[in-house]
C-alpha cells in the first residue's frame, strides 16, 4: 500500500513571497503542540492501514523542518519505526533552512537518525536571496554546508532557484559554480514559478519585465546542465542532478508511483490500492489538529484513479525521469501494450524532437525537458 512516509512542518521563522506551499510562522510552542499531534496522526493511521512492507525513505518537508528540535524528529523516528518498520539502509531526508542551523544543532539531527540532508539554499548572491525573502545570506549558506560535513553528513542536498528577478547568466554561472565547489552530492535546480496568491504574484504579473524572458530562462537551464553534467553530476529528473548513487531514493519514489503516506496539516498521500488512490490533509492547521484531537484522519479529496488515470500518470511522472519509460513496465503495469494506448502521441513528440528512444525505452530530449508541460498534455 506504501513504503515511503512524508511528515509535513508548516512552520517557518519567516514567510518567503514566493513560496505556495502550506507554511506559516511560527513560535516553539506551536512546533511542540504539533510534534505531539503528528505522533498521534501516525498511530491513527498504522490502525486504518496496517502495514505490508518497511518503509524504504522518510522525508520531512515544509516549511522548514529544521526548525524542528533534534529530539521530535528523534520521537517521530521511533514512532514510524516501531509503527511501519524502518530499514538500516532507509533514507531519511530533513530540509533544512541554512539560517535555522548550526554543527551542535545538526549533529544532534543526525544523531536523531537523520541520514540525508536537504538544504535550501536557493542562490548564493545576497541580492536574489534579498530578493527571495530569506532569512540567511550567502556566506551562512556555505556555512551551514560545512557545518553539515563537520556534523557527519556525507549526503547532502541542495537546492537553487534560477529566473529570478534581475539574475543574468553570469551571475547564475557563478552561482552554479559555488555549488559545485562545495561538493554536494546532490543539486536540484528549480525554475522560478510565481504562485497565485503569493506576493510573487502582486509584485510580478504575467509577462513582467522584471523577470527573465523564455529564452534567457532556457538559457540558464542549459548552462546549468551543461556545467553539472561536465562536473559528473547525473541529470535524472526534470529539475535533479546527481552524484553516482546519489540520487534521492524518495522523491525517485513519487516518480515510480510508489504508494506514500502524507502526515501532517496539507501533507498528500498515494496508495496502492487498485489503481490508485489520492487523498489530503486540510490546509487549516486549525481544523487539521482538532481532527486529530478527536481521534479521526482528517482526509479529504479522495480520489480513486481510473485504469485510464493511472496511465496517464504513468506516463507524464515517468517522463520526468531521465530513464524514461520502458513498454514492457506499462505493459506489466496495466497489461496492454503502451503503443496501443499512446502510440500516437508517442510518435507526435519524437516527430518534434520532443521525446527520443533506445531500444524499448523512450525519455524526453533536452528540449523536451523545457518543454515538459507540452508534452505532459498530451497524456491527460
Amino acid at each position: 500500500m506504501f513504503t515511503r512516509l512524508y511528515l509535513h512542518i508548516p512552520f517557518c521563522r519567516r514567510k518567503c513571497p514566493y513560496c505556495a506551499f502550506v507554511s506559516r510562522e511560527s513560535a516553539a510552542a506551536d512546533l511542540d503542540g504539533y510534534a505531539e499531534t503528528l505522533l498521534a496522526e501516525m498511530c491513527l493511521a498504522a490502525r486504518a492501514f496496517g502495514v505490508e512492507k518497511p518503509l524504504a525513505s522518510v522525508y520531512f518537508g515544509g516549511g522548514t523542518p529544521s526548525l524542528l528540535d533534534p529530539s521530535q524528529v528523534a520521537r517521530l523516528l521511533e514512532r514510524a519505526a516501531s509503527l511501519f518498520g524502518l530499514g538500516q539502509r532507509s533514507e531519511i531526508t530533513l530540509e533544512a533552512n541554512p539560517g535555522t542551523v548550526d554543527r551542535e544543532r545538526l549533529a544532534a539531527f543526525r544523531s536523531a537518525g537523520v541520514n540525508r540532508l536537504s538544504l535550501g539554499v536557493q542562490s548564493f548572491a545576497d541580492p536574489m536571496l534579498a530578493t527571495l525573502g530569506r532569512i540567511h545570506s550567502a556566506t551562512e549558506a556555505g556555512d551551514a554546508f560545512l557545518a553539515a560535513r563537520a556534523a557527519g553528513f556525507d549526503n547532502i542536498g541542495i537546492d537553487l532557484i534560477h529566473a529570478l528577478p534581475g539574475q543574468t547568466l553570469p551571475l547564475w554561472r557563478r552561482e552554479l559554480e559555488q555549488a559545485l565547489a562545495l561538493g554536494p552530492e546532490h543539486i536540484s535546480v528549480y525554475g522560478l514559478t510565481v504562485e497565485e496568491g503569493t506576493p510573487f504574484a502582486t509584485r510580478y504579473g504575467e509577462d513582467s519585465p522584471l523577470l527573465p524572458d523564455e529564452d534567457l530562462a532556457a538559457a540558464m537551464f542549459e548552462e546549468a546542465d551543461d556545467l553539472l553534467t561536465v562536473a559528473g553530476y547525473e541529470h535524472y529528473e526534470i529539475a535533479n542532478y546527481a552524484l553516482p548513487g546519489r540520487r534521492s531514493d524518495h522523491n525517485s519514489g513519487y516518480w515510480r508511483r510508489d504508494g506514500y503516506l502524507g502526515l501532517g496539516c496539507g501533507a498528500h498521500s498515494f496508495l496502492r490500492q487498485g489503481y490508485g488512490v489520492r487523498f489530503g490533509n486540510p490546509a487549516d492547521l486549525d481544523a487539521y489538529v482538532r481532527a486529530i484531537a478527536q481521534g479521526r484522519l482528517p482526509h479529504q479529496d479522495k480520489q480513486s484513479l481510473t485504469r485510464q488515470d493511472a496511465m496517464a500518470e504513468f506516463m507524464f511522472l515517468g517522463l520526468r525521469m531521465a530513464d524514461g519509460i520502458k513498454g514492457d513496465e506499462f505493459g506489466r503495469e496495466f497489461g496492454v501494450g503502451l503503443d496501443e494506448i499512446f502510440g500516437k502521441e508517442v510518435s507526435k513528440l519524437t516527430a518534434v524532437g520532443l521525446l527520443g528512444s533506445a531500444g524499448n525505452r523512450i525519455r524526453l530530449t533536452r528540449r523536451g525537458m523545457l518543454l515538459s508541460n507540452q508534452v505532459f498534455s498530451h497524456f491527460l
